[in-house]
């Protein structure tokens, strides 16, 4: 690795698995000290275990802002700072409209809207001025789909808060940044199979992608690093789409 990260400090939520647990791999190879957030243990145990140098887990649910300012009290205690933040935490439950009910609304908004919101503001009084903060919206934020209203509307909410926050931020140069992944083979994509197939699944959303196949994992954590890194010193308010092109068709 190149190095890009070396003497970064950075927050990733929704780090024990998927595109946050490779983030925090390749934010660690660059030369980062990575402080990760999920809401399972078990999983955070076995990301530290599986990443190795210099991370450190906290168990928070974004969504509840009293695990967040135990989270940050971590990092200051910890860390000293924040330069980079990585707000992953989210949740997707298809549902068809009609079938869509108050608690399940209630809880995608309080993961993928109030938690994201709240990620950030509390990060702010340790953030380094200059930083970096990345968001994790999706296609979907564009594209939407059957079953996904709720998810695609709290990834569109994602989208809009960035371009607020590049220009509230501005005094203090920090960047503000989206990443738009398409379908990438995570656990949580699996998890949308049920109990159907989950190579099928992967299979039926590879032929709608122009490149023929879904996104790894490390390759969404590889357009986060250099959004993280002094190479995207200029790039400010940008939505990154690593999607093979799907969103174009």
């Amino acid at each position: 690795m190149s190095g890009s990260l070396d003497g970064q400090v950075a927050v990733i939520t929704g780090g024990g698995t998927g595109i946050g647990l490779a983030t925090a791999a390749r934010f660690v190879a660059e030369g980062a000290s990575v402080v990760i957030a999920g809401r399972r243990q078990a999983e955070l145990d076995k990301a530290v275990a599986a990443v190795g140098g210099d991370i450190i887990a906290v168990r928070a649910d974004v969504s509840r802002l009293d695990d967040l300012d135990r989270l940050y009290a971590r990092v200051a205690e910890e860390k000293g700072r924040v330069d980079t933040l990585f707000a992953n935490a989210a949740v997707v439950e298809p549902e068809a409209l009609g079938d869509l009910t108050e608690e399940a609304v209630d809880r995608i908004l309080s993961i993928n809207v109030k938690g994201l919101i709240f990620t950030v503001q509390k990060a702010l009084p340790l953030f380094t001025d200059g930083g970096s903060i990345i968001l994790n919206a999706s296609v979907d934020a564009s594209k939407g789909g059957p079953g996904r209203s709720v998810y695609a509307a709290t990834k569109a909410a994602t989208r809009n808060l960035a371009r607020s926050w590049l220009e509230e931020l501005s005094g203090r140069k920090i960047r503000v940044n989206v990443v738009s992944p398409g379908s990438t083979e995570t656990p949580g994509l699996a998890d949308l199979a049920g109990d159907g197939d989950v190579d099928r699944l992967f299979a039926v959303l590879a032929a709608r992608i122009p490149l023929g196949r879904n996104a790894r994992a490390e390759e969404v954590a590889a357009a986060v690093a250099f959004l993280a890194s002094k190479d995207a010193g200029f790039i400010n308010g940008v939505d990154l789409r690593i999607d093979g092109g799907f969103a174009q068709i």
